[in-house]
């Protein structure tokens, strides 16, 4: 299974509500008729605070985040190449001025807690200068996926690894012009249940081991929508 996530800044005349209203409810139905798709979620930022943690923050500033789950990335291309990935491009051109591309390698660490509401953050990834891609995977992977484990309060956890990006949408470009290596997703109560994890002993843990392969965390609350799945 391959995920592609997309980057979203609005067009700049759309108001919160009118971009959200329209890419749940206009461009989700169209994307949910591409052939092939497995999943796809919505997740509009709400919130770009840095919360739990002071950290070194990047300069991206977004509206959203889409996430698409096909079996392969040729799948994936070949929807896009569809009368209905034609009619999904088409339509981002309405409402979003900016769509950056990432495919992604994802893995579950902690599976979300299904049946209740939960707050939701994401977080994109810069590696320190000094770690290796191999470096940054192995740590990532292993070593921080086990200490987030151990933060009580955590909901649910996926790892994202950046294998590709284009930016923009269809234009593919090496990390050197897009530095980014890893979209994080977590899950927690609330605000203050999210606070108190970082700020417990085992939170103080994990974000010392971060600050060994991670240049910068640029933290965004979501609101996630499963238009399909």
């Amino acid at each position: 299974m391959i995920v592609r996530a997309g980057l979203i800044k609005k067009q700049p005349g759309w108001s919160d509500e009118d971009f959200r209203r329209h890419w749940r409810g206009h461009h989700g139905a169209l994307a949910a008729q591409l052939p092939g798709l497995r999943r796809y979620e919505q997740n509009p930022v709400v919130d770009s605070l840095q919360r739990g943690f002071s950290y070194p923050r990047g300069p991206d500033q977004l509206d959203g985040f889409s996430m698409l789950w096909f079996d392969s990335e040729a799948a994936m291309r070949e929807a896009m190449r569809t009368e209905a990935g034609q009619a999904l491009i088409a339509d981002e051109k309405r409402f979003i001025a900016d769509l950056r591309i990432v495919t992604i390698h994802q893995l579950e660490v902690i599976p979300p807690e299904a049946g209740r509401p939960l707050l939701k953050r994401m977080s994109l990834l810069r590696r320190r200068d000094d770690v290796s891609p191999e470096e940054f995977q192995r740590e990532w992977r292993q070593e921080h996926a086990h200490l987030v484990k151990r933060v009580a309060g955590v909901r649910g956890y996926r790892q994202n690894l950046i294998v590709g990006r284009e930016a923009p949408k269809g234009h593919p470009v090496e990390r050197e012009a897009w530095p980014i290596d890893g979209i994080v997703e977590l899950w927690f109560d609330d605000t203050d249940s999210l606070d108190r994890a970082f700020a417990s002993p085992k939170g103080q843990t994990l974000m010392a081991h971060a600050r060994e392969f991670i240049a910068e965390i640029t933290t965004f609350l979501v609101e996630r929508h499963v238009v399909v799945g």
